[in-house]
């Protein structure tokens, strides 16, 4: 199936004779390197092996309500404007953003909420409200999160670091910032309310870290939040999908879903192009893999040498957590439930233990509880809500048998929903579908089932991650949340951002 129009010209006129590039997957890493491909001179071909392009970001409708499969917090919308400037067009051409306000509510698990906001006033009444004291820590904590942002994000999102000099560079400013220090430590610096220091630094979740290892520096989150807001897609996160999927299609790039990649050819040591599960080949000047970074190395170049990602170091290199996801819709809506809420269990500490460390599955949990039709009645039936309710839970290296423990988890959850936020859930969940820690294995093809690939920690963040050109196969490149600079949507599309500064401009190209 192509989603995308052909560009090879029919009647007899001359075929498109752009150099080729080739992306593998259509998540938001793969379209939008499509996209910044296209701007180079490149006729593009992206493959996608679902049914629809998206990857973790694909949609589905089931009984009339929509739901979106993954990503839903948009942040940084800067970084999506970019690509449709790219095509001379603007990103409210084809999609509706809404700023929310707040970003998401805290509710902890004695009842107590804490609204996130980008209003400092606002914000600093939350704080209030819990300890009046940690007032003027907190406005330490927003300037220390600033530094953060500069040092972390504008100074290293969007840069390759393929040397180890590249990296020696920028060791002063990650010294000066203490990116040893764990997000969890650097807020509790300034935070003394336990409370608080949860809700202001569990956001490594959200790109698959351990706010309890992950480094100090992902504090940037904060500041990205307050300084561009969070905002919402009309008509669901694919909705920015479909733009791009629209961006390709202008560029005269094509888009085929169900073509999956078995294997990317190497020749002299250049990638050539790819081999598909049908044995169809297809030649490339430039590959560029938006799959899982394990999944490429061990999979598609498993008959190529490989000097650094050999199979031994991506088995031992560390995995973030996977999740359970639950997507339900309701036959009556739930007013008083806000767009997102952050559901903090009994535990912290212990619990990311539980998932990072001895991979247990607790009998307790946290969870994040998605609900687009509070801000779009389209994502349900009249009268009705939408929902995706999702905990984070162990990869695939714990022991859990998710055949046999999915329902009874999905019970667990609904029980808890029903006696905290949504009274009378389980009379009114009229269509229901479970994603566990297996379909990110199986579906999305990520080792250990991990969600958002290898765990940011210091030891795995910029130069120690896969770089965005391979280090073993020349004109290979990796986008997505397994390279630099990581997981998260601003993380991925700027990994795509880095191949203008690797892969050759087009005209260049023999």
């Amino acid at each position: 199936m192509m989603t995308a129009h052909d560009p090879l010209l029919a009647g007899g006129r001359a075929a498109d004779q752009r150099p080729h590039a080739i992306v593998i997957g259509a998540g938001f890493g793969g379209l939008a390197a499509a996209v910044r491909l296209g701007a180079r001179g490149y006729r593009v071909t992206v493959l996608e092996k679902l049914d629809q392009p998206g990857g973790r970001a694909s949609q589905f409708k089931q009984d009339g309500f929509t739901f979106d499969a993954g990503p839903t917090i948009i942040t940084a919308p800067f970084i999506f404007e970019e690509l449709w400037e790219l095509c001379g067009r603007k990103l409210s051409d084809d999609v509706s953003l809404v700023s929310l306000d707040p970003f998401y509510t805290v509710r902890f698990d004695d009842g107590r909420e804490f609204r996130a906001s980008a209003n400092d006033a606002v914000m600093e009444a939350e704080i209030a409200k819990f300890s009046p004291d940690d007032v003027a820590g907190y406005r330490s904590y927003l300037l220390e999160s600033e530094r953060c942002f500069k040092a972390g994000f504008l100074g290293m999102i969007d840069k390759p670091y393929a040397s180890i000099g590249s990296m020696i560079r920028v060791l002063p400013d990650l010294v000066m910032r203490r990116a040893d220090r764990s997000v969890y430590r650097l807020v509790s610096k300034y935070i003394r309310n336990e409370q608080l220091r949860q809700a202001l630094s569990f956001h490594p979740l959200f790109i698959g870290g351990n706010p309890m290892r992950s480094s100090g520096v992902l504090s940037l989150i904060s500041y990205l939040e307050r300084e561009y807001g969070v905002h919402y897609a009309k008509g669901g996160t694919h909705s920015l999908v479909q733009g791009l999927v629209k961006l390709i299609a202008g560029q005269g790039g094509t888009i085929r879903t169900g073509a999956e990649v078995e294997q990317i050819t190497v020749h002299d040591g250049r990638a050539t192009g790819v081999r598909l599960g049908n044995g169809e080949r297809l030649p490339a000047s430039v590959v560029v893999s938006n799959a899982d970074a394990g999944w490429t190395y061990s999979r598609l170049l498993a008959d190529h040498p490989r000097k650094r990602w050999t199979d031994r170091k991506i088995a031992r290199a560390k995995y973030s957590m996977s999740l359970f996801v639950w997507y339900f819709g309701a036959n009556r809506r739930y007013e008083h439930v806000p767009h997102h809420t952050v559901m903090m269990g009994p535990r912290f500490a212990g619990l990311l233990h539980d998932i990072f460390d001895t991979r247990h599955l607790a009998e307790d949990f946290s969870l994040y509880l998605y609900r687009p039709s509070a801000s779009d009645p389209s994502m349900a039936p009249e009268g009705c809500d939408s929902f995706y309710v999702l905990a984070p839970v162990p990869n695939l290296d714990g022991e859990t048998d998710w055949e046999s423990m999915a329902e009874p988890y999905r019970r667990r959850i609904e029980a808890h929903l029903a006696a905290t936020v949504l009274p009378g859930l389980k009379d009114h969940v009229v269509t229901s579908k479970v994603m566990t820690p297996t379909d990110f294995r199986d579906r999305l093809l990520s080792l250990k089932g991990a969600a958002f690939g290898i765990e940011p920690v210091i030891t795995q963040l910029a130069w120690f991650r896969p770089h965005n050109a391979s280090e073993e196969v020349k004109n290979l490149f990796l986008v997505g949340a397994g390279t630099h600079p990581g997981a998260g949507l601003p993380g991925v599309v700027s990994s795509a951002r880095i191949l203008d500064k690797v892969v050759p401009h087009a005209s260049t190209v023999i």
